[in-house]
């Protein structure tokens, strides 16, 4: 574990109309669904509370990028709440690539016997592990932090 950072970590997977979160132990051995928050005015809230409960050493966000690792139309939006993030809560929030992390969690419920439709509350939630297991394993791997270090200086947009 050369390099690691002790400590716990919220991963954050945000869709259109849904946020899924997660989080992993303070040794990151294992990234567990926490909940999906509906993307509605009151997501920043309410990542702002779980924040709060489980006082973070970092916030890991999916960045949705094409296969090539072009920026999409949700890439900017996953920019944006991820700063509003980083504005409410103080604490560091880190941009990870998320190519495959949904579907590798629409993979890993179709394994468990569940249909795409009874998956839908909790796909996200299971993104979210994905991205945040991910981004664990290559900072234990690498001895440096995944993804991109939002600054804290950046202006959150209005429309978060």
């Amino acid at each position: 574990m050369t390099g690691f950072r002790r400590g716990t970590r919220l991963g954050i997977d945000v869709g259109k109309a849904r946020v899924g979160v997660s989080r992993c132990d303070p040794d990151g051995m294992l990234a567990v669904p926490v909940e999906t928050v509906p993307r509605t005015e009151a997501s920043l809230d309410r990542i702002a509370e779980l924040v709060a409960e489980w006082m973070p050493l970092e916030i890991v966000v999916g960045l949705p990028v094409n296969m090539r690792g072009d920026e999409t139309a949700s890439t900017q939006d996953a920019r944006e709440f991820a700063a509003g993030i980083a504005a409410r809560t103080g604490v560091p929030v880190r941009l990870v690539d998320e190519r495959l992390s949904t579907v590798s969690a629409h993979a890993a419920l179709r394994s468990s016997g569940r249909s795409q439709k009874n998956s839908r509350s909790i796909v996200d939630q299971v993104a979210a592990v994905v991205l945040l297991q991910h981004a664990v394993d290559t900072e234990k791997s690498t001895g440096r932090p995944a993804g991109a270090l939002i600054e804290p200086d950046e202006e959150p947009a209005r429309d978060v």
